[in-house]
């Protein structure tokens, strides 16, 4: 197969999403929906070998955000932050977590403020230990640079960014 006929190839979830001009999105769309669950598999087997193997994937993230910069947040904060706009699942997130001991939590006023737990922030460390050994060794193999995945991570965030306007669009229809 010649170089021309490989980068002919379209590999997409949705033929009929596929047609026309909107081939490359739908493209990106399949590649993005790989490695979202690809992403959500290695969370929980990260966190599983961490010793916490009951943590659906929004709990680790919810329990990452908290733990970031170990600085207290509220759950408008990390709604905000993760991009999640139905606040029930991270609230629900939060109970699991206050719960496993892995999160403590501080009312001030009528807000509630969330931190992690020193058990919380020890699986932390155990997660991130985990992931420089299954993870980030592995990567330094691939043809990817540390400026190319920058530019990668900004270029999706400013996709995200087109998809929350074309989601409130489609919501004013």
């Amino acid at each position: 197969m010649t170089a021309n006929a490989k980068d002919a190839r379209r590999i997409v979830s949705s033929r009929h999403l596929a047609e026309g001009d909107g081939w490359e999105l739908s493209e990106l769309e399949f590649g993005m929906i790989i490695v979202f669950n690809a992403f959500s598999r290695w969370m929980m087997r990260c966190m599983s070998a961490s010793g916490q193997p009951d943590l659906s994937p929004l709990d680790i993230l919810i329990l990452h955000n908290v733990n970031h910069r170990s600085r207290d947040k509220r759950l408008s904060d990390i709604c905000f932050l993760l991009n999640i706009e139905d606040s029930h699942t991270v609230n629900y997130a939060l109970r699991k977590l206050l719960k496993a001991g892995l999160l403590a939590s501080e009312k001030r006023g009528k807000e509630v403020f969330y931190r992690t737990s020193p058990e919380g922030v020890a699986l932390c460390e155990a997660y991130r230990d985990i992931r420089r050994q299954c993870l980030l060794d592995g990567l330094a193999s691939t043809d990817i640079s540390g400026p190319e995945m920058r530019d990668l991570a900004r270029n999706l965030r400013a996709l995200s960014g087109h998809y929350d306007q074309a989601s409130r669009a489609a919501a004013s229809l």
